[in-house]
């Protein structure tokens, strides 16, 4: 029998080293639980606030306690882009009711022009995710009814589309776009290909997606800016960060949702040369900077929320030392003022532009390490952001931007993909990973999820 505290001491650390791995999981498993049902709470005094002072409109600006439409009339965007989320977090009398709501109410027969990009990936990308996980057909047809209206947004002589479309007259304009605006459309219409048995989608997408790599620069690099109607280079700096960026995130997600080739070889490639000219080591931490497109010549070395996608994009290629470098460097630039400031010059570390959008990125990019690689490092990282959210963009009115991440100075402005993204990569980082498998699911650039149906 053991006579004192010490000798019992001694016995618990003999035993407990010989617990099975499983019963030392479970306070992580417990600690896990705890943080995704924090995050669910959150996501519903957001999606609550918004419901009080912004129902039926785009989004809610949280600090007058009002809205904005980002046209003459609302397209719901922030339920259409919070849908999934709600299905995902097991809220689904929340869902049902706002989906409901969405089929009665939505309509894309108005006479005004919406971007594109952003008219796919939310509103066209929501209600194909929201479609595959409530059955509800209704949903894909008001998607094949948007899709069927931003067709004309193609019929440029290059096939790359117009920024701008008109939803009821099929009018066009903005022939001066850029990578992402262009080649962030083919997970959106190529689902809605599979998902009808219209090629059309698909083709045309898949059209403009191949011009767009066919006049990439002699040593594989895109520029900032082009002309699709004369298809010539109008900035011919080239990055990763907004207005690229999710072009090469499609060349990659395309070839894995569709099994297509040729999105396989582009992607190839194209990260060659992105790490061959973009790539940056200093202070021995990785970035990735700006060069020219022609030269491959340093142009700049910014960094900043919009780039932190990236370690995401690279851990699902495979590169996993590159994917952890990165995201080091990322976490880095969020813990330099407490939240990461829209871009950072990372050769001084000095801010280039202060503001905080209520981005997900960072987030998401750590959802995805954690999932491919397992590391506890991950959920902390997820937790501190989370905790850093909560303390400096947390309003009675759900959650506002910041003006400035030194001062924290809030802007009234919480669009739709806080919901839709930033606080759904928080919450499937600490979900049960059989939430949703990233092996089966592809996310479209907004993170909606589409699931691949078809190959079955």
């Amino acid at each position: 029998m053991l006579k004192n505290k010490s000798a019992l001491f001694l016995f618990f650390l003999i035993f407990t080293s010989f617990l099975p791995s499983q019963i030392k999981l479970k306070s992580d498993d417990f600690d896990k639980t705890i943080v995704a049902e924090k995050v669910r709470t959150e996501f519903l005094h957001a999606w609550n606030s918004y419901k009080q002072y912004a129902w039926g409109h785009d989004e809610l600006r949280p600090l007058t306690k009002s809205f904005r439409d980002w046209h003459s009339a609302s397209l719901l965007m922030t339920p259409v882009d919070a849908l999934d989320v709600m299905y995902l977090m097991g809220l689904k009398n929340e869902a049902d009711s706002t989906k409901e709501f969405i089929i009665q109410n939505l309509s894309f027969d108005r006479d005004m022009y919406v971007k594109n990009f952003e008219i796919t990936i939310r509103l066209l990308g929501g209600l194909l995710s929201s479609y595959q996980l409530s059955g509800d057909k209704k949903l894909l047809d008001l998607a094949d009814d948007l899709g069927t209206r931003l067709l004309p947004a193609f019929n440029s002589q290059t096939g790359m589309p117009y920024m701008y479309v008109n939803l009821k007259t099929g009018g066009v304009r903005g022939e001066v776009s850029n990578p992402a605006e262009i080649g962030t459309l083919l997970i959106e219409f190529g689902t809605l290909s599979k998902l009808t048995g219209n090629p059309i989608f698909y083709n045309k997408a898949k059209r403009a997606l191949v011009e767009l790599y066919n006049r990439r620069s002699p040593i594989g690099l895109v520029g900032s800016s082009i002309n699709i109607e004369t298809g010539e280079w109008t900035d011919s700096t080239s990055h990763i960060s907004g207005g690229i960026d999710s072009y090469y995130e499609y060349l990659l997600k395309c070839w894995h949702l569709f099994d297509d080739k040729d999105c396989k070889q582009m992607w190839e490639t194209s990260l060659a040369a992105v790490n061959k000219y973009l790539a940056d080591k200093v202070h021995n931490e990785l970035w990735y900077g700006q060069a020219n497109m022609f030269t491959g010549k340093r142009t700049g070395t910014e960094y900043g929320a919009l780039d932190a996608f990236f370690p995401a994009v690279l851990i699902l290629s495979g590169d996993k030392k590159r994917a952890e470098q990165l995201q080091e460097s990322s976490y880095k630039m969020w813990n330099l003022n407490g939240i990461e400031p829209e871009v950072i010059d990372y050769k001084t570390m000095k801010i280039s532009y202060g503001s905080y959008q209520l981005r997900p990125e960072i987030i998401e990019s750590a959802y995805y390490l954690y999932f491919f690689t397992g590391k506890k490092h991950y959920l902390e990282m997820g937790k501190k952001i989370f905790e850093d959210l909560i303390q400096y963009c947390k309003t009675d009115a759900g959650y506002a931007a910041l003006k400035n991440v030194e001062t924290k100075e809030k802007s009234n402005s919480m669009e739709s993909f806080f919901l839709a993204e930033t606080l759904k990569y928080l919450y499937l980082l600490f979900a049960p990973k059989e939430t949703l498998d990233l092996n089966n699911v592809v996310f479209n650039t907004e993170a909606h999820p589409i699931h691949k149906t078809w190959a079955k």
